[in-house]
């Protein structure tokens, strides 16, 4: 059997999250261009997610 696959998915507020390959993306997300493993994803979302408060709350702060 295959191992599942997942995509990165971002949304509005810059957040980051996974889903899987299999399932239509729920409303308000969009693919952030990263597929791969479970593991794979979550560790690319490590590398560009350094910045965890929504873009709403990060402009405000500006």
């Amino acid at each position: 059997m295959a191992e599942p696959r997942f995509l990165v998915v971002r949304n509005d507020e810059e957040q980051y999250s996974i889903w899987s390959s299999e399932r239509e993306l729920p409303a308000g997300w969009h693919e952030a261009g990263f597929t791969g493993s479970r593991e794979e994803c979550l560790a690319h979302i490590d590398g560009v997610w350094t910045d965890m408060r929504p873009r709403s709350v990060r402009e405000t702060a500006s």
